[in-house]
């Protein structure tokens, strides 16, 4: 069962861009979640908002475009954008984004702060994500995420497979800022096994990860 909001009740507004915004009142996330998903599923609309008003806080859906948008108001403004490969991504975010706002989305993929680094290759995406964290508290956390889509530690216990079984073609975006992170970190990279997917990346385990990844396993 959802955590009832405190202060509760909360208020969200659902629009499609038509003018016909729809207001709903909400005990829990999950009440919030029911009402979106009936709407999402109910609009023929390519973009779907869901504002926080008192928050100061909005995200946008945007499938037609393989978009998410998040923006604050509250202290220093902020707008960030995400590119989307999965259709089911969507409702998932609307979920986080009940459940605690703008910061609820900051481990759901790689936001840019750029739209026009959207349209990027992958890798010159993940560049640019890698390029706009500064401090090494924040590249171990963004490490953390990385991994804990995907990877494991390998049976010697030496070393963290990210991307693991993963081809080449996959996570292009992610293993880019990846290898920016590692040397950033001054982590030491490993060559794969014999046998492994082109896709992975191999790093020797080291204490500043440690808890980071355990939090992700």
């Amino acid at each position: 069962m959802a955590r009832p909001y405190s202060p509760g009740p909360k208020q969200f507004v659902f629009g499609v861009g038509d003018g016909d915004d729809q207001r709903v009142v909400v005990a829990d996330p999950q009440e919030a979640y029911v009402a979106f998903s009936a709407f999402f599923r109910g609009q023929d609309g390519g973009t779907w908002t869901i504002d926080d008003e008192p928050a100061g806080q909005r995200l946008v859906l945007m499938p037609g475009q393989g978009v998410i948008v998040r923006s604050t108001e509250a202290g220093q403004p902020q707008l960030e954008y995400l590119k989307v490969d999965r259709p089911n991504r969507y409702l998932p975010s609307a979920m986080l984004f009940f459940e605690n706002g703008y910061a609820g989305l900051d481990h759901f993929g790689q936001w840019l702060s750029n739209l026009a680094d959207l349209d990027a290759s992958p890798q010159a995406r993940g560049a640019a994500r890698a390029a706009a964290i500064t401090t090494e508290a924040a590249a171990i956390e963004e490490t953390g995420r990385i991994w804990g889509s995907s990877g494991i530690v390998d049976p010697s216990d030496q070393w963290y497979v990210f991307f693991d079984s993963h081809g080449a073609d996959d996570d292009q975006a992610e293993r880019a800022e990846l290898l920016v992170l590692i040397e950033f970190l001054g982590l030491e990279r490993g060559d794969a096994p014999a046998g492994a997917a082109d896709g992975e990346v191999w790093v020797r385990r080291d204490p500043r990860l440690d808890a980071e990844l355990e939090r992700w396993s």
